[in-house]
């Protein structure tokens, strides 16, 4: 058996656990040292998964035993690129973090790898209990990372972020009791099979699961009205921390994909497409709601924070348009998106830090030392995020507007996405002639960031323009990626199917 998908998380898992332990949970160098390395090596192994799950798809069965009663991790397209993202994303925010924000609190890298793990294992989980399990893991982790540091304001934001999320646990296990009392089953590919052949008495329960399932990925994905805990959040973490927040709504996206796409999708019988009537108007009214919070935040940080409410209902847009094959482009912008926020988050930490009191708020302030540094990697975000060309946010906003097809998506999706690139320009321009031109006096801080800080924020920044070099290919591997939330399904039910042959010609 091939053990390259267990790896995204057993490797932090192990080295969460190995910088717990003595003589290492007292020194922090070497917890630095293993969490770079830990993570680069994951990051390896991740970019050789990707190449080896484009030729076959990867199932690992945990402890031998076959589904739908065993424990899977499914490796896909899908699922391999995200987890890829998300190593990437945790390895520039430990070296960001590694210039300050590790000595401010205790177990900072510890807590950094079980987050790691726990995203790591809802991307790749194949059934919807582990999926929970998964969630809690990541839960926890960031539970704490948000208020690592202390303040007032992390610990303002931590009570109302983990308030909702314990609330979106229960209504969780709630959500998952209802489906397997109908179907018998929490492997998404078996429950793909068995959600046509439901009895009519059972519908309607059915159905009520579902529901409350989309109901709390709308919560983890930020979708309105379920969005208020995002900006706040966000805004009050740690800059490092902040930017592997950036990835934790597109689990909640992830799993709207895998559930609504590949088990409630057009082969679902009488629930088939049930979130799409939801989702359409939802994600329109997220889109304009970020959409309204950009314009009007006060500081860089809200401003970017209200981006990622905005991205997530451009990707809900692309998850219903076109009965879902626009999914590709949303993936393509998911990446974009993703990485262009996690940049600003830390950006705007860099700002706060030479502006003194000021902050990132938009008000005059004193310059700053690396003012020409921070102003282009600010311009070369601005740009990113915004959609003008010729950074990979062109190309994702062009590719969604293509995506829509039928005339009155068209109506919807393009006034939505252009009014919201025009705004967009207009809060970053605002925000940039706030933060490098409203000075106070001509002498400069004496902060700079420090050299990690900048190699972090450019390795970020460097998939912008990658994304639109190589556009071609990662569009052709994304189309691919769209397909798989059916076809690894129909893998694993063949898999299912063999083994029940095996058995029954055992008996």
């Amino acid at each position: 058996m091939n053990h390259l998908p267990i790896l995204p998380i057993l490797i932090p898992s192990l080295a969460g656990i190995l910088m717990l332990l003595p003589p290492i949970a007292d020194r922090l160098a070497i917890q630095r040292y293993l969490s770079w390395f830990s993570l680069a090596l994951l990051l390896g192994l991740c970019f050789q998964l990707v190449f080896q799950v484009d030729t076959e798809t990867q199932i690992y069965l945990l402890g031998g035993w076959q589904p739908p009663f065993g424990i899977l991790l499914l490796a896909d397209r899908l699922s391999v690129t995200l987890v890829t993202l998300t190593v990437f994303l945790a390895f520039c925010a430990s070296l960001y973090g590694s210039a300050h924000e590790e000595t401010t609190g205790r177990f900072f890298y510890p807590l950094f790898m079980f987050q790691v793990m726990g995203i790591n294992g809802a991307f790749l989980t194949g059934d919807i209990f582990n999926l929970f399990v998964f969630f809690e893991i990541l839960l926890i982790a960031s539970y704490a990372l948000l208020v690592h540091g202390g303040g007032k304001e992390k610990t303002k934001a931590s009570f109302h972020y983990i308030t909702l999320n314990l609330l979106g646990s229960a209504f969780f296990l709630v959500a998952l009791g209802t489906i397997y009392g109908t179907m018998g089953t929490l492997n998404m590919a078996d429950l793909s099979a068995k959600v046509s052949l439901l009895q009519p008495e059972s519908v309607a329960i059915a159905k009520a699961g579902a529901l409350l399932l989309l109901l709390v990925f709308g919560l983890k994905s930020a979708m309105l009205p379920l969005q208020f805990w995002l900006t706040k959040t966000y805004s009050a973490a740690a800059a490092p921390v902040a930017a592997l927040f950036a990835i934790m709504t597109k689990v909640g996206l992830y799993s709207i994909y895998r559930v609504f796409g590949g088990i409630f999708g057009d082969n679902g019988g009488e629930l088939a497409n049930i979130a799409t009537p939801w989702i359409w108007p939802l994600a329109i009214a997220t889109l304009v709601f970020g959409m309204l919070g950009a314009l009007a935040a006060p500081s860089l940080r809200l401003l970017t924070s209200n981006i990622v409410v905005m991205s997530v209902g451009t990707l809900l847009l692309t998850f219903v348009m076109n009965e879902g094959q626009s999914l590709s482009a949303g993936l393509y912008y998911l990446v974009h998106s993703t990485v262009a926020a996690a940049a600003l988050f830390l950006l705007a930490d860099q700002i706060s830090v030479q502006r003194g009191n000021a902050q990132d708020r938009f008000v005059v302030s004193r310059p700053m030392q690396q003012a020409g540094m921070i102003g282009a990697l600010y311009f070369i975000s601005a740009i990113a995020v915004i959609g003008l060309p010729p950074l990979s946010g062109f190309v994702a906003k062009a590719l969604v507007l293509q995506s829509a097809q039928i005339a009155s998506e068209q109506i919807w999706v393009w006034s939505a996405v252009l009014i919201s690139s025009l705004l967009a320009l207009i809060a970053f321009s605002r925000a940039g002639t706030s933060l490098f031109w409203h000075l106070s006096g001509s002498k400069p801080g004496t902060e700079k960031a420090k050299p990690v800080q900048l190699v972090a924020i450019i390795l970020l920044l460097l998939v912008t323009p990658m994304w639109t070099v190589f556009a071609g290919p990662i569009t052709g591997y994304m189309h691919r990626a769209a397909d798989d939330i059916t076809h690894s399904n129909q893998l694993i039910l063949q898999v299912i199917s063999d083994q029940e042959a095996i058995d029954h010609d055992s008996h």
